[in-house]
């Protein structure tokens, strides 16, 4: 016992200073936002479109911007891969979370970091945040990512955010998977028993739009077919620090 307590006292402090200090190096494969690049899109060439997985890149045929959509995009960089003037590039960027879902296709607009802030929220649950995490369908990747942020080293609950066990402590849902048939009900049984006002975070690709398995009849892709989302956080899964930035972003905690 007292070899335990001297190892935990040689550690020292190990929660990390973010959003205080600067966020945590990512590894060098981490793959973040994504830049897209219209003018170099050559017209009529699809090998982006062919490649991508889950339809996420609309090509820039016929005059068309080039677009990438972040809620369908598994980040896989198939793309990138396949496109023979580099009209596609994958940034460090891990700032991707945006309150709605159209900030998430990225070329159609003046590609800007996606606003996540939401004044009401920040109002109502800016100094403690309840949430009941709902897993509807999920391969529990982003499951795995979020429960990261209640390790010593992340520790939400210094910013007030907590997982809580029964819908009806909660301010709000945070989602994951595509929402399944079998998860439908559970989910909508759950949304209802949390108190009113309250807010829904989707988070992975499935959440947001069915990610892999859009389309397909034995699912519904995504939260929002189901209920209200407040906000949208990308990835396949979204890294640990992603889904960190999504919620302090929201509650207006950290600069857009």
């Amino acid at each position: 016992m007292l070899n335990i307590v001297k190892t935990r006292w040689q550690q020292g402090y190990r929660t990390m200073k973010y959003p205080a200090g600067p966020a945590p190096v990512l590894p060098a494969r981490f793959v973040g936002r994504p830049a897209v690049d219209s003018a170099k899109c050559a017209s009529g060439c699809r090998a982006c479109t062919e490649v991508c997985p889950t339809g996420a890149i609309t090509a820039g045929a016929g005059g068309q911007r080039l677009c990438l959509d972040t809620g369908l995009c598994i980040f896989c960089k198939a793309c990138v891969a396949a496109c023979p003037r580099q009209a596609i590039a994958f940034s460090g960027d891990p700032r991707l979370a945006a309150a709605k879902r159209e900030d998430l296709r990225i070329g159609s607009r003046p590609d800007a970091i996606p606003a996540a802030f939401n004044a009401k929220v920040k109002k109502l649950f800016g100094r403690s945040l309840k949430l009941r995490q709902v897993s509807a369908g999920g391969c529990n990747a982003c499951e795995a990512d979020t429960n990261v942020l209640n390790t010593l080293t992340w520790d939400l609950g210094r910013f007030g955010i907590q997982f809580v066990a029964a819908p009806r402590h909660a301010d709000g849902l945070l989602i994951t998977g595509p929402v399944s048939e079998n998860m439908r009900g559970a989910l909508l049984k759950t949304y209802e028993a949390v108190p009113a006002p309250k807010l829904v975070i989707a988070v992975g690709a499935c959440a947001i739009s069915g990610g892999i398995y859009a389309g397909h009849p034995e699912q519904h892709n995504g939260a929002a077919s189901v209920v209200p989302v407040d906000l949208f956080v990308p990835g396949c899964p979204p890294h640990p620090l992603t889904i960190l930035d999504g919620l302090l972003r929201l509650l207006g905690r950290v600069e857009e």
